[in-house]
């Protein structure tokens, strides 16, 4: 799995990282995602699912390989 993101679009809900904080965080300075780990062990799958799922904006895209 590869997680990709559109930065310009995400206005900062923070769910990702809530969901995921292994995979996600947040930008200090405006708020939005940041990957922080882009090629997820196979245990951490679920969980970039469901942060995916719950993004408001639907930046996060998964590369299922």
């Amino acid at each position: 799995m590869r997680i990709r993101v559109d930065r310009g679009r995400c206005r900062g809900a923070g769910q990702c990282a809530l969901n995921a904080p292994e995979l996600f965080d947040q930008d200090e300075d405006d708020g939005t995602v940041v990957v922080l780990d882009d090629r997820p062990a196979p245990r951490q799958h679920a969980a970039a699912r469901l942060a995916a799922a719950l993004c408001p904006n639907a930046v996060i895209t998964l590369d299922e390989e």
